[in-house]
This record gives structure tokens, C-alpha cells and sequence, in this order.
């Protein structure tokens, strides 16, 4: 967004401003509360009607809170494990166990880097085999001694290197989609920045489905999207539109349960706020999810799932 550089100008001066303020012989009081004005203002006019690649990009700001971060404002005595016992670990995705409110629960999310050398060794957040083998493993873990699953998503695909094709990355989405079905305790999948394709899905096959306003859920990116559908990558904002990958349009079409509010400007302006929010839906849900029988629990997690979707018939 053309007009977010000035706003972190602005920002960036109103910061300057209070170190100077601190003083004694300067009072820059009013110039600081008029500025902050002016700055509230501004966002608002530019964060109140967002276009749905607006959003995308907002998903992807490198500035946005990663899954760790919300790991260490949500949950307590994170403990990751490591490995699928087969061929190796995946950096891309963490595993482990943790306390939400006092409730034992096993995380499974997926983590990008900030920094080259970070993401390099998280692979951008691209899951490989060995990632979602070892979310097959932690799942039976937490099937074992009845722990909710959560799932943090944020991912533009699995990764499609030769490594992970020799691997059977295809085969790996598709054990988890079927273990996720299948689960015996309740699973809470959030999407809090990129959902992109299979690689999302396969840790999102879940009793409840949340997204963080200006995430994004889609089977394709909007730049593969307008690749194929027009031969043109410039046409991605024409391609983000007609896929619907926003969470007020997911909403709408029932493929998710609730939209947790950002701040305005997106989760990097204010972690605390945006993860309270989103702890105190999670809890909300497990506490839901957890007083329904296991039988029915399964049953209903069948229903929503055949029901996802529209489609006409050939006479229609």
C-alpha cells in the first residue's frame, strides 16, 4: 500500500517525538496528541475498506506476526518435539505440547523466518514430508492421551522441490487429510497469515476454523491464479477478487467458523491485542468442543465437511 510509508513516517516521528518530550525543558505534548490524531485517522481512512489483494498483502507483510510469536503470547510451557521417526525434521513446522488456560493441548503450526538465514532453514514456511509425518505423529500422541489439537497455518504451499516429489510430499498431505478426519479428539485450525493450497489443508481438517481478519485461505495464490486463468501474473488483483481468499468472504461461503478482529493497520501493530483476541476464542471453542461426546464430535466433523462446497448439476 502506497500510502503505509507515510504512516510509518508518521508513527516514526510521534516516536521521536515522546523520547524528546521526556525532557524537562520540553513540553511537546500537544504536538504528540495532535499527531496521534492525525495518524488514527489516516489508518482509519486507509484500513476501513480494504480491496481483497490489499488484504493478501497484509497477510504476507514481513512485519506480521509468525507462529511463534503467538505461541509465547497464547499458550504456556510450550515443549516441541522434533523428528518423524523416518527420515528427519522439518523446520517449517513445529510440533509439540503446550497448556492453553491450564489445559494440556498438542500445537501444530507452521513457522516462516524473518531473517535469509532463517528462511532457509524454514524452507519460507513450506512444509516438506518429514513436516507432515511429523504431524501424524504428534496427532496419534495427542489421540493417545485425549489432547485437543490446535493448528496454527500459515503457509503459501507445501513445499514442490525435487526433494519433497522424491519424498512423496503428495502422499503426506493426503495420510494427514484422512488422520485429521479421523481424529478422536477435538481440532481447532486457525489461519493467521497465508492458508495457500494442499500444504495449509493438511494441517486443517478441523472441528472449528478460524482466520485472523486479514488472513487468506485459497487453493491457489492470486499470481498462479492469473498465470493460468489469463496468462498474465499483472492481473492479480482481478485473480484475488474471484478467489474469494479473504475471511469475510470464507465466512459468507461457511468454509470457516469465525473471523478474529485485527488492529487497524494488521496483527503487526499490536501482537498483545490481536493474540488476547484470539486466546479468548480458542478458548471459547475447546471448551464447546471438548463437552461433545466422541461419536458425535466425528459425526458432525463428517457432516461439515461433505457439506463444503457448491455445485450445479449438468441439467442446472
Amino acid at each position: 500500500m502506497s500510502d503505509e510509508r507515510t504512516l510509518d513516517l508518521l508513527e516514526t516521528k510521534i516516536l521521536e517525538l515522546r523520547e524528546l518530550n521526556k525532557v524537562d525543558e520540553i513540553d511537546l505534548t500537544t504536538e504528540i496528541e495532535r499527531l496521534e490524531k492525525k495518524l488514527a485517522s489516516m489508518r482509519k481512512d486507509l484500513y476501513a475498506n480494504l480491496s481483497d489483494w490489499e488484504r493478501v498483502k497484509l497477510a504476507r507483510h514481513p512485519k506480521r506476526p509468525y507462529a511463534l510469536d503467538y505461541i509465547g503470547e497464547i499458550f504456556s510451557d510450550f515443549y516441541e518435539l522434533h523428528g518423524d521417526r523416518l527420515c528427519g525434521d522439518d523446520r517449517a513446522l513445529l510440533a509439540g505440547l503446550a497448556k492453553l488456560d491450564g489445559q494440556s493441548i498438542i500445537i501444530i503450526a507452521q513457522q516462516k523466518g524473518r531473517s535469509t538465514q532463517e528462511n532457509k532453514e524454514r524452507y519460507f514456511g513450506m512444509t516438506r514430508p518429514q513436516g507432515y509425518r511429523k504431524a501424524q505423529r504428534v496427532m496419534a500422541l495427542a489421540e493417545r492421551f485425549s489432547f485437543p489439537v490446535i493448528t496454527l497455518i500459515d503457509t503459501p504451499g507445501a513445499y514442490p522441490g525435487l526433494e519433497s516429489e522424491e519424498a512423496n510430499i503428495g502422499g503426506a498431505v493426503a495420510q494427514n487429510l484422512l488422520a485429521m478426519a479421523e481424529l478422536c479428539v477435538p481440532t481447532i485450525a486457525v489461519v493467521i497469515g497465508e492458508g495457500g493450497s494442499g500444504g495449509a489443508l493438511a494441517i486443517g481438517v478441523a472441528d472449528r476454523i478460524l482466520m485472523l481478519e486479514n488472513s487468506i485461505y485459497s487453493v491457489i495464490s492470486p499470481e498462479g491464479a492469473a498465470a493460468i486463468l489469463w496468462k498474465e501474473k499483472e492481473r492479480v488483483k482481478e485473480a484475488a477478487a474471484a478467489l474469494n481468499l479473504t475471511a469475510p468472504h470464507l465466512l459468507d461461503l461457511g468454509v470457516i467458523d469465525e473471523v478474529i478482529p485485527e488492529p487497524l493497520g494488521g496483527a503487526h501493530k499490536d501482537l498483545p491485542q490481536t493474540a488476547s483476541a484470539l486466546k479468548e476464542r480458542l478458548i471459547h471453542h475447546l471448551t464447546t468442543l471438548c463437552a461433545e461426546p466422541v461419536k458425535a464430535l466425528l459425526a458432525t466433523r463428517y457432516q461439515r465437511y461433505r457439506s463444503v462446497g457448491r455445485y450445479r448439476t449438468l441439467d442446472g
